[in-house]
């Protein structure tokens, strides 16, 4: 059985089910208890599971990050919330450099199982500070796996993984997103970190996506669709690993791509795939691959200046109709 939720609902139902099944598991951020969370994501979790297990912070993402780094190293396994992950910036050390690193440098001794989770990117006029993808900084970056949901039912499954994941696993989410709706089963369920879906076939163009972008992706695609143009669509939900196998099959089958992706384009999750599949599968490439970035600026606060300089339906349907040949 299914029912519709909203994204913050599907996030909320992930932990406090893995916090059911697993006393080890626990909250802890800024406003995530008293407040229910600065998005509502952790709305009645302190009531069910007092304070002990939901654990409000001051400001001090470098001190909490490395209390739960210090946790789960200890055999707990801690949920930590950034109330965004520009604010991640400041506990940086502690992921990159505790986190990620603790299981080479202690010679397989401790395993750091912590999920550090919350918003990216542009959340709606709250400019430059407060507007950014850290992605591929993550991504790039050995010890870490790196989740983007683009709905609910994937929210869920995947947040329900990562918690029961061994190795720290950064997931990120969205301000946009949170009050997006959709199906998502009665049933327990997971949702394997590293495998890709297609959630539209096609044959003339691929396009690859993941997060909110995905919603542009969808929309270009059906623009497309009213032109005559077979679009194929890719959602990959993790970007660290990513699910190389599916998106060079799927240009095997239709001969051009199409990479759409909310951060800057240098060093890009979308750089990556580009070379991945003209490495593995140049033959099959019948044009040059496109990818859709935002512009390589930092986001203002104007919504106007917002739309021109983010991915958008419009530039992503040029970028399919220019692989196609189409006018």
């Amino acid at each position: 059985m299914s029912r519709v939720i909203q994204f913050r609902e599907a996030l909320r139902e992930a932990m406090s089910e893995e916090m059911r099944r697993d006393p080890r598991v626990f909250l802890m951020g800024e406003e995530v208890a008293e407040y229910d969370g600065a998005y509502k994501v952790s709305q009645g979790m302190l009531a069910e599971f007092g304070p002990e297990r939901v654990i409000d912070t001051p400001i001090a993402e470098l001190g909490f990050a490395g209390i739960g780094v210090g946790a789960a190293m200890n055999g707990l396994r801690p949920i930590i919330e950034f109330m965004t992950f520009n604010f991640s910036l400041v506990a940086i050390d502690q992921v990159i450099n505790s986190a990620a690193k603790m299981m080479s440098m202690s010679g397989g001794q401790y395993s750091v199982p912590i999920v550090f989770r919350g918003p990216t990117g542009n959340a709606g006029m709250l400019s430059s500070q407060h507007s950014q993808n850290f992605e591929n900084w993550y991504a790039n970056t050995p010890g870490l796996k790196v989740v983007v949901p683009s709905n609910p039912y994937d929210a869920k499954g995947l947040l329900k993984t990562a918690i029961r994941d061994d190795d720290p696993v950064i997931f990120m989410e969205s301000e946009l997103m949170y009050g997006d709706k959709g199906e998502v089963p009665e049933e327990e369920y997971l949702i394997p970190l590293g495998v890709a879906k297609v959630t539209r076939t096609g044959t003339d163009v691929t396009v690859v996506s993941f997060g909110k972008m995905m919603k542009v992706a969808h929309a270009a695609a059906d623009e497309a669709a009213k032109e005559g143009i077979s679009v194929e669509v890719i959602d990959l939900r993790t970007v660290r690993p990513i699910d190389y196998k599916t998106v060079v099959e799927s240009v095997k089958k239709t001969n051009r791509l199409v990479v759409v992706e909310e951060a800057w384009p240098l060093a890009a999750i979308s750089s990556e795939i580009a070379y991945h599949v003209q490495r593995h599968a140049f033959d099959y490439l019948d044009a040059p691959i496109h990818r859709i970035n935002s512009m390589d600026v930092p986001l203002p606060y104007a919504p106007t200046l917002i739309e021109a300089i983010l991915p958008n339906p419009k530039r992503t349907l040029e970028a399919i109709k220019a692989v196609t040949y189409r006018k």
